[in-house]
């Protein structure tokens, strides 16, 4: 490390004003500033310096997203493997398998978000914002696997430029990246990413894997649940058994790619919580808001509304549901910055994500526009808090004068 941190002071001069390179001043910032802690400090004024920054700061992110990563290429391997009808599951094959069916998808997310970000940088001729660290990772978790490469491009494109860059870029923006980016493709291309094909991959990687015949059925649970009739309610996974409340917490079960382990998610929370990253107060209310509105749906339950007959802890683990709450709910630049705030914040989020899901069979799947709906809120939620709180130390003001 010693060799490289020589080499780029030896360099950066190069890049700096005046040197034969300094057009591309913000992109050498970007990838010094990624491989070692930034050493200067404020010019002036009180200021206490830390190691921790935000590009370290997305990297504990990205660190806590890795065991939801790995296990989707497993998941995504052995979904396929039971859709082709095989009966040994191989396991390396099967990561080797996820691996390959996610690799381009996330490498092309990567190219056109960071790509579009150091454009804009050169352009307006500032650092390069290290938001999309985060967000390059989650666009192919939160998508089918069968979703084409071009359409994930399109619509990282439209997020990186309508829903942050015109904003202001990272800290400024006022909804998620990377929701933006799967409520684009879900309203712009519904039949490509809905339906019972979309969630299993169905074809060979590379050589690896198998073909899987045409007409199999590979809907997720809540999908299944939004097309169910009658009074029974049935969820089965690829081979027709039903899928049970340990299946949903481990996740071998079809659904977007990095969602459905709940186990792994918990893990990436655990991680999050200790490491100080993320607010235990938005996961809780999530997870509290959610749990009410399920028994509340539960209590009511009618046939009329399939998802309405769901257990609450099936409900909160089922879906998107879990992965929203620890990894979307949490971040810090789109949500509520009060303590008062991220209560009332989280706990919207649960109860419209799950009364989205049960009360609008066209749309099984609440948790995106949950929070995309109380992103919006969140400064008025916070406006609301503070002026309660002047209000309420004005009071004790007048009392004691």
């Amino acid at each position: 490390m010693k060799s490289l941190r020589k080499y780029l002071d030896r360099i950066k001069p190069n890049f700096e004003s005046g040197g034969k390179l300094h057009a591309f001043r913000s992109v050498f910032d970007g990838f010094e500033t990624f491989l070692f802690t930034p050493r200067s400090t404020s010019a002036s004024g009180v200021h206490i310096h830390d190691s921790i920054d935000s590009k370290r700061t997305m990297i504990i992110v990205v660190l806590a997203l890795l065991p939801c990563f790995f296990f989707g290429m497993y998941n995504t391997g052995y979904q396929h493997w039971l859709a082709a009808g095989e009966t040994q599951f191989p396991f390396w094959e099967l990561v080797l398998y996820g691996f390959l069916a996610v690799l381009p998808k996330l490498v092309v997310a990567y190219a056109v978000g960071l790509g579009i970000e150091f454009i804009v940088a050169q352009w307006r001729n500032e650092e390069i914002q290290e938001g999309f660290l985060v967000s390059g990772i989650l666009i192919p978790l939160i998508c089918p696997i069968e979703t084409p490469v071009w359409m994930i491009a399109i619509a990282t494109a439209f997020s990186v430029i309508f829903a942050k860059e015109v904003f202001g870029g990272t800290g400024f923006n006022i909804f998620n990246p990377a929701l933006i980016t799967r409520a684009f493709l879900f309203f712009a291309y519904p039949a490509q990413m809905s339906g019972d094909n979309v969630f299993v991959a169905t074809g060979p990687v590379l050589g690896v894997g198998h073909q899987v015949a045409d007409g199999f059925t590979g809907a997720t649970p809540l999908g299944q649940v939004a097309t169910c009739t009658g009074g029974d309610l049935s969820v089965t996974g690829i081979t027709g058994n039903p899928i049970s409340t340990w299946d949903a917490f481990i996740g071998l079960i079809p659904g977007s790619f990095g969602e459905t382990s709940t186990l792994c998610i918990l893990i990436g929370a655990a991680i999050l919580l200790v490491s100080g990253i993320a607010s235990w107060r938005v996961m809780l209310s999530v997870f509290a808001g959610g749990a009410l509105m399920a028994w509340l749906a539960n209590t009511c339950q009618t046939p009329v509304y399939p998802a309405s007959m769901l257990s609450p802890i099936d409900q909160l683990m089922l879906g998107g549901f879990a992965f929203a709450a620890v990894f979307m709910a949490t971040d810090p630049v789109t949500g509520a910055r009060t303590n008062t705030g991220k209560y009332i914040y989280g706990f919207m989020i649960g109860v419209m994500a799950i009364l989205i899901r049960t009360y609008n069979t066209g749309y099984p799947e609440g948790a995106m526009l949950a929070i995309l709906l109380m992103n919006a809120f969140a400064p008025l939620i916070d406006y609301c808090v503070v002026q309660s709180n002047i209000r309420r130390r004005m009071r004790r003001a007048k009392v004691k004068a």
